[in-house]
């Protein structure tokens, strides 16, 4: 497997109360090649459990298996170099420089490799006309839609060629339609390079596009409502 989830825990304290079990007892595997989709309402556990998989948490139990190694155990260097090469994350806000052209926002990441930035742009501008944008490498967030901001965010985050590829309410700002264009590309290009996909969302048709889908609840993994989820979604 290429991600293993073994029994983890998340707790947080707010003052004197009981602690809130954000994420509790969640065991789940993804394999390579396979879009696994986590359903279920805000306040769910959904970004949290990202969290914990992108090591900017770390469990209060139970680990986070990458491969054979225990994520959750990385130091706080081993960790940032993990999330740079080996983890691409599609965050639900849309981290672009204004004022800075596609191709330089798409680059960003490989600017904390080896890679100068001439050949960071020669590395993903292959991959920004893949997705659509190659008449559009020179134009700056302000001048590109919401659906093309989006994936410039999925090219920056592909651009290391990463194994493990989190995205965090990839459809949240997008109309129906684009939100279509987007996961289509998404999960074509994802598959296509054999990569293992975690997709957190309150959004059905996102959920549709999945190999599996897991409803989250409170924390914890349902068992009985996958089915009933799939069965109220508009599947491609």
């Amino acid at each position: 497997m290429m991600l293993e989830l073994r029994d983890l825990v998340k707790h947080y304290r707010v003052g004197e109360d009981e602690p809130v079990r954000a994420v509790d007892g969640v065991s789940l595997s993804v394999g390579a090649g396979e879009l696994v989709a986590l359903y279920g309402p805000s306040g769910s556990g959904k970004t949290t459990l990202l969290m914990l998989i992108a090591a900017l948490l770390r469990p209060d139990g139970g680990k986070v298996l990458v491969g054979e190694r225990d994520i959750s155990a990385l130091s706080e260097e081993e960790s940032a170099r993990y999330r740079l090469l080996e983890l691409g994350f599609v965050r639900q806000t849309l981290h672009l420089i204004p004022g800075v052209s596609a191709l330089d926002n798409a680059a960003l990441k490989l600017l904390g490799t080896d890679l100068t930035p001439r050949q960071a742009r020669r590395r993903v501008s292959p991959l920004l006309e893949e997705l659509g944008l190659g008449e559009r490498l020179r134009h700056r967030p302000e001048q590109l839609s919401m659906g093309e901001r989006q994936r410039v965010m999925i090219a920056r985050a592909l651009s290391t060629e990463p194994k493990l590829v989190l995205a965090d309410e990839p459809t949240g700002s997008l109309d129906s339609r684009r939100s279509r264009e987007v996961l289509e590309l998404f999960t074509g290009i994802c598959r296509e390079r054999r990569m293992a996909v975690v997709i957190v969302t309150h959004d059905p048709q996102a959920a549709g596009y999945a190999d599996s889908v897991h409803a989250l609840r409170d924390g914890r993994l349902v068992e009985d409502e996958p089915q009933a989820v799939l069965g109220t979604l508009d599947v491609h």
